[in-house]
């Protein structure tokens, strides 16, 4: 079997990160991320569930992700993944779309797999350019065609891709959001939303794709995504956003983000020697 080697990097001009997974055999849990995710598959087959479907994905798909679509998927023949991909942030899809459109608008995709030749002929050099940490200009003119393709041909509404939510659940979520670094329970939560337990299971599932326990754990693995990205130490990063232990935060941060916290803590750091 194809050994497995994941590689991040973050390009600081375009404010993007790139990813190159190979040889992953494991499934992807169902979660989420608050980020817009846009990724190739080099090879391999999967099943991929998204927001209440199933796709068979293989070589050549293009995985469209808005912020908050929740997906797992499960490799289905006896290969393994190769997948690249770039995360984008909600405030740099901004500037992006206005780039491109002219409208200060986010935009949503109306799919969440493709088969277009056009968008991997860009989609592909331009991940290349970022992996190997290129200066290139052509970097930052692939990067707003790729996006303009996008948006011309699977575009729409950012609001119309967010599914509609019962006021209930929303408050739980809001509960969520503001109190994650605390111990939180589903007692606290019913309370919160004034549902039975049984109640707010079922409606969370059906509004959001995933359980509310996995719902916080998306939380907390963003919030400690951004203070890794600023420095802070992975034992620190894990107290700071509610995990009980750093192995328990080890362990959901590899299966959500694909590496180990200290990992992707170093890609943000300054490797260039300062002068004495």
């Amino acid at each position: 079997m194809k050994q497995e080697a994941r590689t991040v990097v973050y390009d600081d001009e375009l404010r993007i990160e790139a990813y190159r997974f190979e040889g992953i055999a494991r499934p992807f849990l169902n979660h989420f991320h608050e980020y817009y995710v846009i990724g190739f598959v080099e090879a391999g087959e999967r099943v991929l569930s998204c927001k209440n479907q199933e796709y068979t994905i293989s070589t050549g798909d293009v995985l469209l992700f808005n912020p908050g679509d929740n997906h797992a998927c499960v490799q289905s023949d006896s290969g393994t993944l190769d997948y690249r991909g770039f995360n984008i942030a909600k405030e740099v899809m901004l500037d992006l779309a206005e780039k491109v459109t002219g409208r200060r608008e986010l935009p949503g995709f109306s799919q969440n797999v493709i088969s277009d030749g056009e968008i991997t002929c860009c989609l592909r050099p331009l991940h290349e350019l970022v992996m190997k940490g290129s200066h290139e200009f052509g970097k930052e003119e692939h990067l707003p065609l790729l996006i303009s393709l996008l948006i011309r041909q699977y575009g729409q509404p950012f609001e119309s891709c967010v599914p509609e939510c019962r006021k209930e659940i929303e408050k739980a979520c809001a509960f969520m959001e503001r109190y994650y670094a605390e111990r939180i329970d589903l007692d606290q939560l019913c309370r919160c939303a004034g549902l039975s337990k049984s109640t707010l299971l079922r409606a969370f599932a059906r509004s959001k794709g995933v359980t509310p326990y996995s719902y916080l754990e998306n939380i907390r693995i963003g919030k400690a995504k951004k203070l890794l990205e600023q420095g802070v130490p992975p034992v620190e990063a894990a107290l700071q956003t509610g995990f009980s232990d750093q192995s328990h935060f080890t362990n959901y941060f590899n299966r959500f983000i694909g590496l180990a916290p200290g990992l992707y803590r170093d890609i943000f750091k300054d490797t260039e020697e300062i002068p004495p």
